[in-house]
């Protein structure tokens, strides 16, 4: 069995590739990179094939997390038949998601926070306009959410 995770911001600059670059290492150290692929999208065309905002980047790099080799790309409905989970960051992101994904996918899109184990949140915030603290608790939220996705997702290889 092989599983694959998308995770969906709006522009795939900031909090989706910070998640992909996230869920990615603990997915290697896990030793499951060859039964889980990770990839990121946005729901808006805003910044198709730049790579992640340069914040995100030095902020994820201080934990360990490298982000230069990840470009935003917009996600398309195709990827509900390619992920066997879509999470967004926030409602917007979901509402967009939603209109997209066939009737008899939806049941693949959830939001990263409900995978978080310790921090109590509905949604990553877009840290876009807020300063370093802003990238720092996406990264604290999201590191949270995908030990989380990370359990769930072995129990569902076990089985």
């Amino acid at each position: 069995m092989k599983l694959a995770v998308l995770f969906v911001c709006m522009g795939n600059i900031c909090r989706s590739p910070t998640a992909h670059g996230v869920f990615r290492s603990y997915v290697k150290d896990a030793g499951l990179d060859h039964v889980i692929d990770v990839d990121s999208a946005g729901t808006h065309a805003y910044h198709v094939g730049e790579e992640p905002d340069h914040r995100s980047q030095v902020h994820a790099m201080k934990r360990g997390y490298d982000l230069s080799d990840l470009s935003a790309r917009q996600m398309i409905a195709a990827d509900f038949e390619s992920y066997d989970l879509v999470l967004v960051m926030d409602w917007d992101n979901y509402a967009i998601a939603e209109q997209l994904a066939p009737a008899h996918q939806k049941h693949k899109l959830k939001r990263l926070t409900e995978f978080c184990k310790t921090q109590q949140a509905a949604v990553v915030p877009d840290p876009y306009y807020k300063g370093d603290e802003g990238f720092e608790e996406v990264l604290d939220l999201v590191e949270d959410a995908c030990d989380g996705l990370l359990e769930h997702l072995q129990a569902r290889l076990k089985k």
